[in-house]
């Protein structure tokens, strides 16, 4: 059950846009990540324009006002996991919705069952509702 937080910058993408960045994220989950079907947890945040800053860390990347942070909550994922979402991500979001390579920045953050609520105020995980 990743949770997934897609930043974008507010304006440069219609809500079609959007929806389409949201299922190529959740295909790639279901693909690499394993989740499980009706497993979609996602959340799209438009920034206003200069509200991402998002340097090259070094490495040299040219980035443009369409950049995307994707951040990734999630358990239990191998780096094998991980390096092929990355990989995926950076692939599909070219070819499906035209995002640079250069434009994407994607953060997996780990966290236990115990972190999970689903509503009611249920920990879901812990009291067996959930496997």
């Amino acid at each position: 059950m990743p949770l997934v937080h897609i930043h974008v910058t507010e304006g440069r993408r219609s809500d079609d846009e959007l929806r389409r960045f949201a299922d190529v994220v959740q295909d790639v989950m279901l693909e690499h990540f394993a989740a499980p079907d009706r497993d979609r947890y996602q959340i799209i945040t438009e920034h206003k324009p200069g509200r991402i800053i998002l340097e090259d860390t070094g490495l040299g990347f040219d980035r443009t006002d369409d950049a995307v942070v994707i951040q990734i909550f999630q358990q239990g994922r191998t780096l094998d996991h991980k390096r092929a979402a990355f990989r995926a991500l950076a692939d599909r979001l070219e070819s499906e919705t035209g995002l640079r390579p250069a434009d994407l920045v994607i953060s997996v953050s780990e966290n236990t069952r115990e972190d999970w609520s689903f509503g009611e105020g249920v920990a879901q995980f812990v009291d067996g509702s959930l496997a």
